[in-house]
């Protein structure tokens, strides 16, 4: 490489291996656990378990994509992979590269360059190439695309298709991943696809501890648990921000003199404590790159609408439980910290059920050397509950309750009273409760924010059908109804009918219309029957009673803040 790359004229500086920063390990990742143990099972156990790869006459992944919103943690586990690699005798390179960096402006040199870096890693292997904006690399082929991206794209297929070895792994990273080119996706070149949503409540409190872990005194387990759920649509980027400015909020309080000072003061460590108000006020300056753009649809139940909200909410979550199985396991929260859990997102681990070797048949036996009660044949158990599409109810079966529940065409529907206006606090209340799932928010800025709506709609609907379980929010839906027109309305009825019937994807709409009212089509999307049409009541004398009580009585009645001089 280094002789054809100098007759050529050009430089190693594209193909040099990167130095990286050694500190970061698996351990300084968090809420990612089931990504790490894919990334383990694709790059460590083949460097490390040789011979399970060679008994089993099977090949490990070559190549995985790595997909989500800016700052979740895509660079930083590639980092973290490439260090753990390196650990004792074990020795891998690591080579990182920026999409628009492998471009150029002579013909041919984007192709040179890409061949250096895979004949260079192929040399120095075991080793990684990481690709990090890879739609800047390789974008969607179309006639309106410029000849020379189709010459790089097909340059790296070629490139990726020849990689016979399985010490060469090669992962890509980007943030839009509509624009990355399909030919890219197939099996063979991307093996596993590894979405990077923003962190639930547990993630975010795993990272505050992350980078709070060296902190003297360290924050206590409630002021964590709180922050984790207040810090809704933070990802992992925001909240180390936010550590940090909480750090400069306490210097400030400490020392306000070092910002008016030019000399250097001499200051005592031991003296800065960070409080609770520091994260306050750091909050209030940080701005989570998620709410720059779009905000975020969820929102916890404020604490003056709790008192009369609360009741119902627990009403509607009982109810949309039932209409949307993957709801009850999604909040069964202290349940799933203390017992197994019933179902989890994680497609290496999570959903494999453990048992004896008896009690499982090999693949080649004709029959079964154990015996089954009462005489049997041993079956495959596929599902635990099922719902009968004319029936429109969950009937359990004699299954096994660890596996996956199934849900017939989820939908639900939030009704309020005209000029009430709880609906939208309610559904924000369940879609923060439901902050596991994805969620694809479908209203009018959204769709009309873009040149053409249609395609917004459709991507939107395929993503969040790709990505399932997840959640496709239509606020106001009567409005939006009347706003979209014929065609959008024709594509939206479209796709919701070839989403298949039992894929968990679960349509959730609020209208401040009655269900009489409603036009016959969104009639038809949601059944009265099945329970998933919810009337939000008006509150009760006793919620009512509680507001005043806690506003009169509590708060009008405490004396002001004394000014801390």
């Amino acid at each position: 490489v280094d002789k054809d790359t100098k007759k050529m004229g050009g430089s190693l500086a594209g193909v040099e291996q990167m130095q990286i920063d050694g500190s970061v390990q698996f351990d300084g990742v968090g809420g990612l656990s089931d990504h790490i143990s894919s990334l383990k099972e694709m790059v460590i156990f083949p460097l490390l378990y040789p011979e399970i790869f060679e008994r089993l006459k099977i090949e490990p992944p070559r190549g995985c994509l790595f997909y989500g919103p800016p700052g979740t943690g895509k660079t930083l586990l590639a980092r973290a992979l490439a260090n753990e690699c390196s650990q004792g005798d074990m020795r891998v390179n690591f080579f990182m590269r920026k999409g628009a960096e492998c471009l150029s402006k002579w013909i041919g040199e984007s192709e040179r360059q890409l061949r250096l870096l895979f004949e260079q890693a192929y040399q120095m292997r075991p080793s990684i190439i990481f690709f990090d904006e890879i739609d800047a690399l390789a974008p969607v082929r179309s006639n309106k695309q410029d000849q020379i991206h189709s010459c790089v794209v097909g340059t790296l297929l070629a490139l990726i298709d020849g990689l016979a070895c399985r010490e060469v792994v090669v992962i890509r990273a980007t943030s839009r991943l509509d624009s990355l080119d399909p030919a890219l996706r197939r099996p063979g070149r991307f093996e596993r696809e590894f979405r990077f949503s923003l962190p639930n409540k547990e993630a975010r409190k795993e990272i505050f501890k992350i980078h709070t872990r060296d902190w003297n005194p360290k924050p206590s387990d409630n002021l964590l648990e709180e922050l984790a759920e207040e810090c809704v649509g933070y990802c992992g980027a925001d909240i180390k921000a936010l550590c940090a400015e909480t750090g400069l909020c306490a210097l400030r309080h400490r020392y306000p003199q070092l910002y008016e000072s030019r000399e250097r003061l001499q200051i005592n460590m031991d003296s800065i404590k960070i409080k609770a108000n520091d994260f306050s006020m750091a909050m209030q300056k940080t701005v989570p790159a998620s709410r720059r753009v779009v905000p975020s649809p969820g929102r916890a139940l404020s604490a003056i609408s709790k008192p009369l909200l609360k009741n119902t909410l627990e009403r509607i979550l009982q109810t949309l439980q039932r209409v949307f199985p993957h709801a009850e396991l999604a909040l069964q929260k202290d349940q799933q910290k203390v017992n197994k859990p019933l179902f989890s997102l994680n497609p290496i681990l999570g959903n494999y059920v453990i048992d004896s070797d008896e009690e499982s048949p090999s693949i080649s036996e004709e029959k079964p050397t154990h015996k089954t009660p009462y005489g049997k044949k041993a079956e495959f158990h596929t599902f635990s509950r099922y719902i009968c599409p004319w029936y429109g109810s969950i009937c359990k079966m004699a299954g096994n309750p660890r596996d996956q529940p199934t849900s017939y065409r989820p939908r639900f529907l939030l009704i309020e009273e005209p000029g009430s206006g709880q609906a939208s606090d309610l559904a924000a209340a369940v879609i923060h409760s439901l902050e596991k799932f994805p969620i694809y928010t479908l209203d009018t800025p959204t769709l009309f924010a873009s040149v053409s709506p249609d395609e917004t709609c459709v991507q939107l609907m395929r993503e969040a059908q790709r990505t399932a379980p997840s959640i496709i929010y239509v606020p106001q839906i009567p409005s939006w109804w009347e706003t979209v027109g014929p065609t959008l309305r024709s594509v939206f009825t479209t796709l919701l009918q070839s989403i298949p019937r039992f894929t968990p994807v679960l349509l959730l709409a609020t209208s401040n219309v009655q269900l009489r009212d409603l036009p016959e089509e969104i009639k038809a999307l949601f059944n009265n029957e099945y329970e998933e049409v919810f009337r939000i009541p008006r509150p009760t004398c006793a919620e009512r009673r509680h507001f005043f009580e806690d506003l009169v009585m509590k708060q009008a009645a405490q004396p002001p803040a004394l000014k801390n001089n």
